[in-house]
């Protein structure tokens, strides 16, 4: 692991994307809240947070950061569902880890509710599919003296 040490604590925070394409059908069921599984966007809501809290326990060097903030918004369209995590923390070192991890489980977790909706007749997604999975921006920025 990096030594962050002799850094100093500034304000960080960082936005990621990524996009999970599905059939129209699927979108509509989702819609409309009439997944088998449940909610999928507040699961995959609360996925995508535990994610972000839990990024240093699933990314070897990545160190135990104390978040302040985490928000996740989701734009559904006709074909694919986008997902926008952001993340901010008081600390030594960026987020940008967290935001993308928390992202691509968000994601997953789509994906694994409505996997059997998704499927074609061999077990295959050949309309299905995670990508365009980026940092959007990342920022730090010094901190005000405590008054």
């Amino acid at each position: 692991m990096i030594d962050i040490t002799d850094k100093n604590i500034v304000l960080r925070e960082a936005k990621a994307s990524g996009k999970i394409k599905l059939k129209k059908e699927t979108i509509e069921l989702i819609k409309n809240r009439n997944v088998k599984k449940g909610d999928t966007i507040e699961t995959a809501r609360i996925a995508g947070t535990m994610a972000v809290k839990n990024t240093w326990n699933n990314i070897p060097y990545c160190h135990q950061i104390p978040l302040s903030s985490i928000d996740f918004n989701f734009e559904i369209n006709d074909d694919s569902i986008v997902s926008y995590c952001h993340v901010k923390a008081e600390y030594r070192t960026g987020v940008e880890m967290e935001a993308i991890n928390g992202v691509l489980t968000s994601l997953l977790t789509i994906w694994d509710m409505v996997k059997y909706l998704e499927k074609d007749e061999t077990g295959n997604y050949p309309e299905t599919g995670i990508s365009d999975v980026s940092v959007l921006y990342k920022r730090k920025a010094k901190l005000d003296a405590p008054s």
